[in-house]
């Protein structure tokens, strides 16, 4: 395999070294975090835990400090029938000063974050956070109505904000680590990008993603869980595209041209080759995977973009957050992650 040619070359090389994706079942935050140092040394990440607290749910991670939010019991709000003039000023103002001491992720939200901060970083070649996307956060979050966030222009402007400084907060943090860092931005509604139950135009998706990915530095990526019009977040400044390829590896395939235009800017591959399902886990093993993996990066091959281009701008992960799993099930996809990448870089890098 020749070497990687991209725009992110000198800081890093993908190599189809294993990446986790976010969330565990763990309660435990320093077994999770030593957990992920096991498996992935090279690219550790933070680990997210909702079954920890209701703080580490997704959507309330990140939603520390913005204007009018609500935490009642087992659901997250905004109180539109509160005055948030005064909240969305201070916002805007941390915003335009790139304030971000005041939109720091506190231990309480974020338990894995804190860990993971203290451990040492080696062998790292680079550190991964992630961040809740505001198309998915601002379509989850409602009113007191249950009105999604989203479709309050005032407020969806606000969310994008809001994350990006919580976003290049993170970003600070993890650089503290190590020098090279990934933050992610995860957007599972990007799965109902398009469809009737959704009024996002394309535009409007683009420019919220690209709130949050411009304010930061190091690689930045966008994960998806589910099929998405890939041409929308390819055209974003994302240098990693994430995603479930054990489901659906042939919806990215039907974008071959973005995929190679993707490629040539220096952009990666996080390959989610690993189910999440307890079922699926029982049934596959390394092997199977790779044989998997292998395929899904043949319906791309078979339309014009080079297999060397893809290996070697290539990560493998879960396919998604594995906090719904049992403990055990959950340590089995973070293992066969680890082995999957072992022998496709046995294959395709190391040999």
């Amino acid at each position: 395999m020749r070497p990687y040619e991209g725009m992110m070359s000198e800081r890093f090389q993908p190599e189809l070294l294993p990446m986790s994706i976010g969330s565990l079942p763990h309660v435990d935050p320093r077994e999770a975090r030593d957990l992920i140092l096991r498996h992935f040394p090279e690219v550790p990440s933070w680990p997210q835990l909702p079954k920890r607290s209701f703080l580490e749910n997704m959507y309330v991670q990140f939603s520390e400090g913005f204007p009018g939010v609500v935490l009642e019991r087992d659901r997250i709000y905004v109180d539109r029938t509160q005055d948030l003039s005064a909240d969305l000023e201070r916002l805007y103002l941390a915003y335009l000063e790139n304030d971000l001491d005041v939109h720091a992720v506190s231990p309480a939200y974020a338990a894995g974050l804190a860990l993971l901060s203290e451990a040492e970083c080696n062998p790292c070649k680079a550190v991964k956070g992630q961040v809740t996307g505001p198309i998915s956060w601002g379509l989850t979050v409602a009113d007191q109505d249950r009105r999604p966030v989203l479709y309050d222009d005032v407020l969806a402007d606000a969310v994008a904000k809001h994350l990006r400084l919580k976003a290049v907060w993170q970003e600070g943090e993890l650089r503290r680590l190590h020098p090279t860092t990934i933050m992610v931005v995860d957007e599972p509604y990007m799965a109902s990008f398009g469809s009737a139950y959704v009024a996002l135009t394309r535009d409007q998706a683009v420019s919220l993603m690209e709130e949050v990915l411009s304010g930061l530095q190091g690689l930045k990526g966008v994960h998806c869980c589910g099929n998405t019009d890939w041409s929308a977040v390819l055209s974003t400044s994302a240098d990693i595209l994430s995603f479930d390829t054990y489901d659906y590896a042939e919806s990215l395939s039907l974008y071959a041209a973005e995929v190679q235009d993707f490629l040539r800017r220096g952009g990666i591959i996080a390959w989610g080759i690993v189910p999440r399902e307890g079922q699926k886990l029982a049934h596959e093993t390394a092997e199977t995977l790779v044989d998997r993996l292998r395929q899904a990066m043949n319906l791309l091959v078979r339309k014009g973009v080079s297999l060397d281009d893809l290996l070697a701008a290539s990560l493998v992960t879960p396919c998604c957050g594995l906090g719904s799993l049992s403990l055990e099930d959950a340590e089995r996809a973070l293992a066969l992650t680890a082995e999957v990448s072992q022998e496709m870089r046995r294959r395709y890098v190391l040999s």
